[in-house]
């Protein structure tokens, strides 16, 4: 029976959706649980000093000016450090191309309101991050998916689907979520140049790019595409939206992301975020700021960097070792993510309520596609556990999937999902 809320809702709530995974990781918060649901960095390589002391230096300095407002585009001195982080990476911009948000979630949501329309077509990667289709759902947005391999997305297909006239191309190059490839230096130029081709704006979401294990930088999309169309005496003029956050390398629960974008997008950006929250917490901005100079961050993000290749080759060992041959599984050189393709007839879904009944989890891999796909693939974070964890979940896990295969009968590999290098995931 309708209730008098329910007849006063807006239209656009018919769109939102919960976070599967968000869900999903309430279920699995148990300690007798080894979970590999969430993308949680981990929490004991949290600067918990450092952060006390610049909570402790900022109050006793700059106390006053650190809880009262400051200016919505963000703390300047903040803004001028990343601007200098991203021109060691070949992007230069100034502190006015760059938005503090309350976390990179929020600057998708931002970039949703100021661009997408009722049904604008939003190109992504396929499967591509919940986040970005949860932050977007509420703009009515419509999706075109493209699919991934291990070298990214494959842009053989995109071509076709820019001419129909995308608002917004979406991606994450670098150990993207959930499948954990990198797209190719190649393909990244292919890209740009496409959508420079026909006139379509680029998101980039890059929350891992600093978390890279092996291999060699590859420029950001924002990068290349500035070197396209460099103007002198304009810091950054790309066709680019680059976010990223300080979530995966300093502390999520700062909340803090951002956006480097044109002057004249970040106009709108602003006047956006000042009817969201009028601007991010000072204090926080402050506290990361105090963290994060005079090279702490620096050093911080190798030891990360050791830390999470750790657990990387732990679980790609235990993989190798314990999951049936029939499963196949992708390398990142980076990132926090594994994705695994189960052969027909599995289904992710019934295989992860066998796996809680082991005290496992992991996110199925259907949460990350545009409609009825990927129940033969799941996404395996290893951030969170410490290899001696990884080592006895994926051997769980493992049984789990004998068990099924064995149950099942015969069975061939779905074609879904992307297939990668590692041991017998060629």
């Amino acid at each position: 029976m309708p209730t008098l809320w329910s007849q006063r809702y807006a239209q656009r709530t018919q769109r939102m959706q919960g976070s599967p995974i968000r869900e999903l990781i309430q279920v699995t918060d148990r300690a007798s649980l080894i979970s590999f649901a969430g993308e949680f960095p981990a929490s004991d390589t949290f600067p918990l000093t450092h952060v006390q002391d610049a909570c402790q230096r900022v109050l006793a300095e700059h106390g006053s000016h650190a809880l009262q407002h400051s200016p919505t585009a963000g703390y300047r001195p903040l803004r001028e450090m990343i601007a200098r982080h991203t021109a060691r990476y070949g992007l230069t911009v100034a502190p006015d191309n760059i938005l503090i948000t309350t976390g990179s979630q929020q600057a998708l949501d931002l970039i949703g309101k100021v661009f997408l329309n009722p049904g604008d077509r939003v190109l992504v990667e396929q499967p591509t991050h919940v986040g970005a289709l949860q932050a977007w759902h509420a703009y009515q947005a419509e999706y075109v998916g493209i699919p991934v391999d291990d070298d990214g997305m494959q842009t053989d297909a995109v071509e076709a689907a820019l001419r129909a006239g995308p608002k917004l191309l979406y991606a994450l190059p670098n150990f993207q979520n959930p499948t954990g490839v990198t797209l190719s230096a190649t393909r990244r130029m292919q890209l740009v140049t496409l959508a420079d081709r026909y006139g379509v704006p680029i998101v980039e979401d890059d929350p891992y790019g600093q978390l890279r294990y092996e291999g060699e930088h590859l420029p950001a999309l924002a990068a290349l595409d500035g070197h396209l169309r460099a103007q002198n005496g304009i810091a950054y003029n790309g066709h680019v939206l680059y976010v990223s956050t300080f979530s995966k390398v300093l502390a999520p629960g700062l909340r803090l992301g951002w956006i480097i974008a044109p002057e004249e997008v970040m106009q709108r950006l602003v006047q956006a975020k000042q009817g969201v929250d009028l601007h991010t917490s000072t204090l926080l901005q402050m506290v990361a700021y105090e963290v994060a100079c005079g090279g702490f961050l620096d050093q911080h993000v190798r030891d990360l960097r050791v830390i999470y290749r750790e657990r990387r080759d732990a679980m790609l060992t235990a993989l190798d070792h314990y999951f049936p041959p029939e499963v196949h599984w992708t390398y990142p050189q980076g990132g926090l993510f594994i994705w695994a393709t189960l052969p027909q007839p599995l289904d992710a879904t019934d295989v992860l309520h066998a796996a809680l009944a082991a005290h496992v989890a992991f996110v199925p891999g259907m949460a990350f596609f545009l409609r009825d796909e990927g129940r033969h693939t799941m996404r395996l974070s290893f951030s969170h556990a410490t290899p001696e964890y990884i080592h006895e979940g994926i051997r769980r896990l493992g049984e789990v999937l004998v068990r099924a295969l064995q149950s099942s009968g015969p069975h061939t590999l779905n074609p879904e999902g992307t297939r990668g290098v590692s041991g017998r995931s060629g």
